[in-house]
């Protein structure tokens, strides 16, 4: 009897309606109360409340009194006992944050917690050492970030990310396994050893069709067969390059090289009748290129806000290393795909594969109530996590790209995933459909938009 009276008013505290700002245990007092934290900002979209925020940490969690740095991060507020989503994108937040749901926070009507990934600007200390840009370091900042929300939020917690942030999620939770109640990573890849990567390059002999593929090729081919035509253009546009790839006709053949791979990373199968054919003019040529790829990206400018994945990617988390058989003879640089052309000179560092290896190995085995969502099409996608059989699972989107989600699965695996957040949520079925009415919020992919 006393098990079903806890039960009914877990499930009576999940009903009521979120505790107004002007109750006695405020909301505001209490995140004010958490030694470190630091209300910037506080909106009131429909249904939530919205902070931004900052939160003092370590510059070194191994060395404590090296320092502190200030990480951003958002709270969208709905219940004091409604589930929480800890979602990591594994780079910046924008500029000037604005209140959104993802994926999960949507199904389980719960808050959400976004965190900037530490060494993205503003979350960089000052002097930046860069080798405290690590996957453990990163947990530990999420690690004391949910520690210091739990004394605010009894509900269970989710921790969700795309991408980069889908890589995040299962990181923090390799190295803090109970922080959170289940996992759900978004479209991550695992580059578990980074020399062996012939799943990249099987993966484009297999995407789409035949036509398709080899339409592709030929843009490359055309692409570098001109590029004594095309470089001029990228020069007169007023970006630099001497900070990280040198010159303009570096960059050029980068962009050349990245266009297939961003095209299956964010175009779907049906626009592959907008690929220019071999005759194409050089506007419609340069001009294609520019709205897949985009010429601007791999140039000072466009490289320096990513630098820390650039620098993860070279040190630790490795990189897709393809070898363009069909590019033989137009080629100028060779080894030119790779991390460590994207970062200026002293931020280049070899590769430390132990930490992937530690991590795929422990979500093989080790691991549990991970769930991992992939697009059949999504180059990034070619070599995944796969979950252990401890309460997890991995689902496909059928000819679904990097926006892959549970939406997009068939829907009998939609249903299924659904369910298993829902129950690592501590919410039913029923509950989710009747707890709220609908939130006037965007919804957030997670995913870095496209370049262009």
């Amino acid at each position: 009897m006393r098990r079903l009276l806890v039960v009914l008013g877990s499930v009576l505290a999940l009903l009521l309606p979120a505790v107004p700002a002007t109750a006695a245990d405020d909301l505001l007092d209490r995140l004010r109360a958490i030694p470190g934290l630091s209300v910037v900002s506080e909106t009131q979209p429909t249904g939530y409340r919205f902070f931004v925020l900052t939160y003092r940490q370590p510059i070194d969690h191994k060395h404590p009194g090296r320092g502190t740095y200030e990480q951003r991060l958002t709270l969208l507020h709905r219940s004091l006992t409604a589930p929480v989503v800890l979602a990591t994108s594994g780079y910046g937040l924008a500029a000037n944050p604005q209140p959104g749901r993802t994926e999960p926070t949507r199904l389980l009507d719960g808050n959400q917690v976004s965190v900037e990934h530490r060494f993205f600007t503003p979350s960089r200390p000052a002097p930046a050492d860069w080798d405290d840009l690590t996957i453990w370091q990163e947990a530990t900042d999420e690690h004391r970030i949910v520690t210091a929300l739990k004394t605010v939020y009894s509900g269970h917690w989710i921790q969700t990310g795309g991408s980069k942030g889908g890589m995040t999620s299962v990181y923090h939770r390799r190295f803090y396994p109970n922080d959170v109640n289940g996992v759900v990573a978004y479209v991550a890849p695992n580059d578990a050893l980074n020399d062996l990567d012939g799943a990249y390059d099987r993966f484009f002999t297999t995407v789409g069709d035949a036509a398709c593929r080899s339409a592709l090729d030929g843009v490359q081919k055309e692409a570098l067969k001109r590029r004594d035509r095309l470089v001029p253009r990228l020069e007169a546009a007023g970006y630099t390059y001497s900070r990280t790839l040198g010159t303009a006709d570096r960059a050029y053949e980068m962009t050349v090289l990245d266009t297939v791979w961003a095209f299956w990373q964010y175009r779907l199968a049906a626009d592959c009748a907008t690929v220019p054919a071999a005759t194409a003019s050089d506007d419609e040529l340069f001009d294609w290129i520019d709205d897949v790829a985009g010429w601007s990206f791999y140039t000072d400018q466009g490289l320096e806000p990513y630098w820390p994945y650039y620098y993860q990617a070279a040190n630790q988390l490795g990189w897709p290393s393809l070898k363009f058989p069909h590019l033989r003879g137009l080629l100028r640089y060779p080894g030119l795909y790779t991390a460590n052309s994207s970062l200026p000179a002293e931020l280049r560092s070899r590769h430390n594969p132990f930490p992937m290896i530690d991590v795929d190995l422990w979500v093989r085995t080790l691991s549990q109530r991970m769930l991992f969502i992939y697009g059949q099409n999504d180059p990034w996608g070619a070599e995944r996590f796969s979950p252990s059989r401890r309460d997890s699972a991995l689902y496909v989107a059928p000819g679904a790209n990097h926006g892959a989600n549970i939406a997009r699965l068939a829907p009998d695996e939609a249903a299924e995933a659904t369910a298993t957040l829902l129950r690592w949520g501590g919410v039913s079925a029923n509950a989710a459909k009747s707890l709220w009415p609908a939130a006037d919020l965007p919804d957030e992919d997670m995913i870095e938009p496209p370049r262009s």
